[in-house]
């Protein structure tokens, strides 16, 4: 709705139609007091679509790395593994890397 810019010209017209109805209080009926007309029923209905391409393009999911080891069983589990490979890297690097080379002692 940032995008959308209010016609001054129908909003003064709508407000002077309107009159105390405009700006409601306690026991004013507005009902049936404003009508949107087609085009700014279009206007927003775009903007919405705008809206919703925009959140689908910026998805907060984490891709699967196909290139990553893979030392999970399932969801849960690597989930857990990364979280031990965050806390515990730093302290596991040299071990891991023994393991590799097959020179473990």
């Amino acid at each position: 709705t940032k995008q959308i810019k209010p016609d001054m010209e129908v909003y003064d017209k709508n407000r002077a139609k309107a009159g105390d109805a405009f700006y409601a209080q306690a026991g004013t009926v507005v009902h049936g007091v404003h009508k949107d007309t087609p085009e700014a029923i279009k206007r927003m209905a775009e903007d919405v679509q705008k809206q919703k391409e925009k959140r689908d393009k910026f998805s907060r999911r984490r891709r699967h790395d196909p290139d990553a080891d893979i030392d999970y069983i399932n969801e849960r589990n690597m989930k857990f593994n990364q979280k031990l490979e965050r806390f515990y890297g730093t302290y596991t690097k040299d071990i891991k890397d023994n393991l590799e080379r097959g020179t473990a002692v």
